[in-house]
């Protein structure tokens, strides 16, 4: 088969700049072949090298006593004692779940558990935080029933109980819808497993399910905007399957008694490239492929296809050989794929090879540890003007107008679709703050919550970035539980205008002064740029994932309100940066024509007569869940 020649506009839809296509040609001192372009353009893109945010992400707290491991591996780990740890890790899956609902959600669940359990974990718990557009957008029906069906029926057949997470619309989001998955799981503090390889000549073991065309050029389409060729990119977009991730988990923890893993990864974004070339960097070694191995369920897959394929529930792992054939009888045992697809090198290279042929021999440490990094432009946000005069309503109608707004009525339609009770250790489930899991055969428990308010953000990225850290170590103290650790999942827009860098710059700087303070530092995390469709950013929106522990012999903070108990209120009102509840969900200020503090929508969506007075109420939340 002849390969594509290589042109500018092929340099371009593999979302490299020319200048990135020159740093190749010095590189390697040559024009690459497709596949070596396609490899670069896999590890070269946002989605992977975080090339735009790098040099903030590093200011961010990332130790403490607590802390097993922080960013750079698949998930954090963090102490909670008695030999225990919790790993845990939030990441997105937005463009595809734009692209195509039920399977960007589904394998966005499949992911980030993968994460989780690659480390030597089994997972116990999950959240997502869902950001769709305003609910009348004609896409917003199409986009909640797909994500919230891929979300329930992948963790649902996979078997972990979802217990928090968080749901909002905004017209922002009207073009970019944002879905956010965490998942959480146990291990023992000293059997963590890394990815990291080590040893020469060790093999490189293929585990999982078979290869197809799903998923190629993933990494690469979620580094970009969206425009009118959206529906051109729905081939990118994997296909999970959650009963062969649950044999998968299975197998992997199985295997990893057996003392035969020197090193694994999981598969995700970029598949087999990305996977196998962070686990040579890490290792300071080389790594060559024999992709005539890889087990396939595609006929006459080309080398560029099966670099890039992100077909899901996958696994590499580098393999102590003397153990070869206990390891794959277990992956037999389970109905998996077992196959030995190349070995380790001291050469600093990247060598595939298909049937005797060289695809691509490129330096490994090129396409990981000297990825572009860029210093972006950015201008800090301007200060919100202030609202002075703003009209007046009573506090019960007020109150009543909030809870029947979307953004405040009740989620249970959304959450009920999804296990909370499965493997029987939730002691609350979603619906009321933090969730809370019991630590299987243990008197300890862990609570989790997810939070941020991207208004707040959009109006103040410093003081936005530090509320969202603060509500969740508020949701966590609220149950009774002592916050250990963050991770972070920065939802953004594209990071090549100064303000959106700016909106960026000010989140990170506001996370980074919230955790440093209240002692929670970010172990792990995700960052999503270019979230944008023809122009048109999201809202800032760094989701924040925390944990906390209730000690043995606590009791956590779960009663319900009684007659006659008393409501007392701890701290300060200091303001919300103009960007209140009440001003954003009943008069809608930042979103409709203000004057005098008066707002026409208020006006209409209420029928006034004379501002403040209210005759008409929103509808039920009810009827939000029947309209969506």
């Amino acid at each position: 088969m002849t390969e594509p020649q290589i042109t500018p506009e092929l340099i371009a839809a593999h979302g490299l700049k020319p200048d990135e296509y020159d740093r190749i040609l010095d590189i390697i001192g040559r024009e690459p072949t497709f596949t070596e372009l396609g490899i670069f353009s896999a590890m070269w893109n946002e989605h992977c090298s975080y090339k735009s945010s790098k040099k903030w992400l590093r200011t961010l707290p990332t130790t403490g006593p607590q802390v097993i491991c922080g960013p750079g591996e698949n998930a954090g780990v963090v102490d909670i004692g008695d030999g225990q740890a919790v790993v845990f890790k939030m990441e997105s899956h937005n463009h595809p779940s734009y692209i195509e609902p039920y399977q960007g959600a589904a394998t966005g669940v499949g992911g980030i558990l993968r994460d989780v359990f690659t480390m030597g974990a089994r997972p116990i718990a999950a959240m997502n935080s869902l950001s769709f557009g305003e609910k009348d957008h004609h896409k917003t029906r199409q986009l909640v029933h797909g994500v919230v069906e891929g979300v329930g029926g992948y963790g649902n057949c996979f078997g972990v109980p979802t217990v928090g997470g968080e749901v909002r619309f905004h017209p922002a989001y009207n073009g970019n819808c944002l879905v956010n998955a965490f998942a959480a799981g146990l291990a023992d503090a000293d059997k963590i497993f890394y990815s990291a390889a080590s040893g020469v000549g060790m093999p490189v073991v293929y585990l999982g399910a078979k290869t197809g065309r799903d998923g190629v050029g993933g990494a690469t389409m979620a580094s970009a905007e969206f425009d009118d060729t959206i529906e051109e990119k729905r081939p990118t977009v994997q296909v999970g399957d959650p009963f062969t991730e649950k044999r998968l988990m299975e197998a992997t923890l199985e295997l990893m008694q057996t003392g035969a893993v020197i090193s694994i990864q999981d598969m995700g974004a970029a598949g087999l490239t990305c996977s196998a070339v962070e686990m040579g960097d890490k290792g300071d070694l080389g790594i060559r492929l024999d992709l005539e191995k890889v087990p396939t369920r595609e006929e006459n897959m080309t080398a560029y296809e099966m670099m890039l394929s992100e077909s899901q529930e996958r696994m590499l792992m580098v393999l102590r050989p003397e153990k070869e054939d206990e390891a794959k009888a277990v992956f037999d045992k389970w109905d998996l794929d077992f196959a030995i697809v190349g070995e380790t090198i001291p050469e600093d290279r990247f060598l595939i090879m298909l049937n005797g042929e060289c695809k691509a021999d490129l330096p490994l440490k090129a396409l990981s540890g000297t990825a572009p990094e860029y210093d972006r432009p950015w201008v800090e946000t301007p200060a919100a003007a202030p609202m002075d005069d703003v009209p007046q309503i009573d506090p019960i109608d007020a109150l009543k107008a909030l809870l029947g707004s979307v953004n405040y009525a009740s989620k249970q339609w959304v959450y009920q679709q999804y296990d909370s009770q499965v493997m029987a250790d939730t002691v609350r489930r979603p619906g009321l703050g933090a969730g809370i899991i019991r630590v299987h055969d243990t008197d300890k428990m862990l609570a989790f919550t997810s939070d941020v308010t991207p208004r707040y953000v959009k109006a103040n990225p410093f003081e936005g970035g530090k509320q969202a850290v603060a509500e969740a170590y508020r949701n966590l103290t609220a149950v009774g539980a002592l916050p250990l650790a963050t991770t972070d999942n920065m939802n953004f827009g594209n990071p090549e205008k100064p303000e959106i860098m700016g909106q960026f710059v000010g989140a990170i700087k506001g996370i980074g002064a919230a955790v440093s303070a209240l002692d929670m530092p970010i172990v792990s995390g995700n960052v999503s740029l270019y979230n944008e469709t023809d122009g048109k950013a999201i809202l800032p929106t760094p989701t924040i994932g925390a944990v906390g522990l209730i000690a043995a012999g606590e009791n956590p903070i779960i009663g319900a309100a009684r007659d006659g108990d008393v409501l007392v209120l701890i701290g300060e009102t200091h303001g919300h940066l103009g960007q209140s509840a009440l001003l954003a969900e009943v008069f809608q200020f930042g979103c409709c024509c203000v004057r005098n503090g008066r707002s026409r929508r208020f006006g209409r969506a209420f029928g006034q007569r004379g501002y403040g007075h209210i005759v008409r109420r929103r509808p039920s939340p009810l009827c939000y869940r029947l309209q969506l």
